[in-house]
């Protein structure tokens, strides 16, 4: 594969970072979670960033720390934060590199819902709904708002009852 970036999205469960660990493996390159990428930059945590400095201090943070990973002249799998593709002209941004590959995790509303509810604690965005239902609508709400960013990649991939290994598969015969 002569890829240079493999730039992963879709919304929180859709399992970017464990596709992304997976796939990079597979090409023998590096794997970059974004959110990791910027906490590392900023050297504080996303959660912080929020609270001090505010959500578009944050998106501009972002931004550039996506750009310095799509400009690098490594080859990389990097997973983007599920509201990554939404802001500015990120996907404009994405899909104008040559050497990029961008691939929507498309995960059902009844997929992620499933997914997640187990996992809430762990995730601030939606640490705060207490039932299945409420979940369902929270992220029924998102899907629809960012399907119309998350549709822009180059590829899409279901990954509905599907392992990480399929996924993976799947991604590298379409890839090559």
């Amino acid at each position: 594969m002569s890829l240079h970036k493999i730039i992963l999205l879709g919304y929180m469960g859709s399992g970017k970072s464990a596709v992304g660990t997976q796939l990079a493996k597979n090409l023998g390159i590096s794997f970059v979670d974004l959110d990791d990428y910027i906490e590392l930059k900023a050297q504080d945590s996303i959660p912080n960033i929020f609270k001090t400095k505010g959500e578009l201090f944050f998106r501009a943070l972002e931004r550039k720390c996506l750009e310095e990973l799509v400009l690098s002249p490594d080859a990389l799998v990097v997973s983007l934060g599920g509201g990554t593709p939404c802001y500015y002209d990120t996907m404009e941004f994405i899909r104008s590199q040559s050497n990029v590959h961008s691939v929507y995790l498309k995960t059902s509303l009844a997929e992620l819902t499933k997914r997640l509810f187990t996992e809430r604690s762990y995730r601030p965005m939606i640490s705060h709904l207490e039932t299945i239902d409420q979940l369902h609508e929270f992220i029924g709400k998102h899907l629809f708002e960012r399907a119309v960013f998350y549709q822009r990649a180059t590829v899409q991939v279901s990954t509905d009852q599907k392992s990480v290994e399929e996924v993976v598969r799947e991604l590298g015969e379409i890839l090559s």
